[in-house]
């Protein structure tokens, strides 16, 4: 697969993450990174040049001699890698890999081609360095996770590899691949960056996208189960609104509907004039929020998810280290790219869309629970005996319990700057903190439209309507059902709902 500095979209990574694919780098990027390079070696000379003959942060100001300027770079790598606690899955790894990549091609950080060559190598060779979870501010960017990287690129520290944890130097032998060299900058370029937030954020942004689609057929089969009238979703409705995702949203859920014999048209019911006596009306005129209103609760998630995706290929397609090498202009620019607020505000927008997208499904599964609110369906969907069987009880807290745990982690990180490193950091964004936390509350949505989608089709097995549903929400109804077949008696679910939340993770 190429790569371009121009072709870092959100579907070429996940190409990259999620298939079998070897990527490889266009000559003209070569051809870039070659005349970047060589400008910077160059125009260094009798020049001071942050992160190349000065120390790196409130250091900056002592002038670092000329024979220590390769020992300086590898000490910077040294030095910052200090991260804490777990490890990165791979696939966060990997896509931090393709982030620091994307980088490197603009031809703007002034580095040797060898060092992108040896990126490549560690991404096709599926070699992941150990990054731990804690060590970055986000205000030069992510230095201490990159550092991890970076240390992996010079033959030390350890890697997963084949599903094992092995020592760096050993992995490279056995591939008959070589540790970088130091030639001007790589030990400052290969740690300063937004890579890591940029790569979590991506793979979030994947995720997030599938579950808000999940979301969106599941409350169609909710109002195909609660038989619903249909013009909630209508084009005319939700047109009067002039909100992109409210409309696109709508127009999604019209599409799952095709075919469905369960939502009704109010003028077949409502509308037929003459025929409407009742002084009461047993079914409900209109349904409940979580129901009726899922195009207006739905509709800003995914216009947040939509601007999410904007900045994180803006990102990948960035110069994010500092200094800006330009060959162009012939100068070096001092700056802050690798200021990671675009990152962490994003993902703590997208954190804060997926809590309400997950209380959504969790009250709609409260409607499922309630045989008093939806007057059609046994007290927690339970098919046995009412008192000696339980039914679906139990999974309602598993799903009560994520979605309060998610509601906590939806406060914004983005706003809760420490200043650091004798200040000089004074202003910082946690924005790989903030990715973290956008993954796990991800993470819990997924779990709470698991026992969702259990509970969705156990309400379609009480009513006995399988054969009603729409031929989209059929599809997923027998997927489920595959998976966790209906249940009479009392047994362990979380094993299913294990399975369950596999099958909506997979990614297509």
């Amino acid at each position: 697969m190429l790569f371009t500095a121009s072709r870092l979209t959100l579907e070429a990574v996940r190409e990259c993450l999620f298939r079998d694919v070897k990527i490889e780098v266009a000559p003209e990027d070569y051809t870039r990174l070659e005349a970047s390079y060589a400008f910077l070696e160059s125009f260094a000379t009798d020049r001071v040049i942050y992160g190349i003959n000065t120390g790196f942060g409130p250091m900056a100001q002592w002038r670092v001699s000329d024979d220590h300027l390769k020992e300086l770079q590898y000490n910077i790598i040294r030095s910052h890698a200090t991260g804490a606690g777990e490890p990165l899955e791979d696939l966060y790894v990997r896509a931090a890999m393709l982030a620091r990549l994307g980088t490197f091609l603009q031809g703007k950080s002034g580095v040797h081609p060898e060092l992108v060559e040896r990126l490549v190598d560690f991404i096709n060779y599926r070699i992941y360095p150990f990054i731990p979870r804690h060590g970055s501010v986000g205000a030069s960017g992510d230095l201490v996770q990159l550092a991890h990287i970076a240390l992996t690129l010079i033959g030390e520290g350890k890697v997963h590899y084949c599903g094992e944890w092995l020592p760096t130097a050993e992995v490279l032998n056995k591939l008959h691949l070589e540790p970088i060299q130091i030639h001007i900058r790589e030990g400052l370029s290969a740690t300063n960056g937004t890579s890591v937030m940029t790569g979590i954020a991506a793979v979030n942004q994947i995720y997030a996208e599938r579950l808000l689609d999940w979301a969106i057929l599941q409350a169609v089969w909710m109002n195909e189960i609660a038989e619903s009238y249909d013009d909630w979703m209508s084009e005319p409705l939700n047109a009067a609104r002039h909100h992109f995702g409210q409309q696109a949203v709508a127009a999604k859920m019209r599409e799952y509907a095709k075919g469905s014999k369960r939502l009704l048209k109010r003028e077949h019911f409502l509308y037929r004039k003459g025929e409407n006596h009742e002084s009461f009306f047993h079914k409900k005129v209109q349904a409940y929020y979580s129901l009726r209103c899922t195009p207006q609760i739905l509709g800003p998630i995914y216009d947040t998810y939509f601007g999410a995706r904007q900045v994180i290929e803006d990102e990948f397609t960035s110069a994010c280290d500092n200094p800006i090498i330009d060959p162009e202009t012939q100068n070096v620019y001092h700056g802050g790219n690798f200021h990671g607020d675009y990152i962490s505000l994003e993902a703590d927008k997208v954190k804060l869309a997926t809590v309400r997208l997950m209380m959504t499904a969790e009250r709609q599964l409260n409607y499922l629970m309630h045989d008093r609110i939806n007057g059609i369906l046994p007290p927690f969907l339970n098919m046995g005996i009412l008192g000696l069987n339980y039914g679906m009880q139990a999974c309602q807290f598993t799903a009560t319990s994520t979605t309060a745990e998610s509601q906590t982690l939806a406060m914004s990180n983005y706003v809760h700057s420490i200043p650091n490193n004798n200040d000089n950091q004074d202003v910082v964004s946690m924005g790989t903190n903030s990715a973290l936390l956008c993954k796990q509350v991800i993470d819990n949505a997924y779990q709470v439209l698991a026992i969702h989608s259990i509970a969705l089709a156990q309400a379609t097995d009480c009513l006995k309507i399988a054969d009603q549903l729409a031929p989209v929400t059929k599809l997923v109804y027998d997927a489920v059902r595959t998976i966790c077949p209906t249940f009479v008696e009392d047994a362990p679910l979380y094993e299913a709902i294990a399975r369950v939340e596999e099958y909506l993770r997979e990614i297509e």
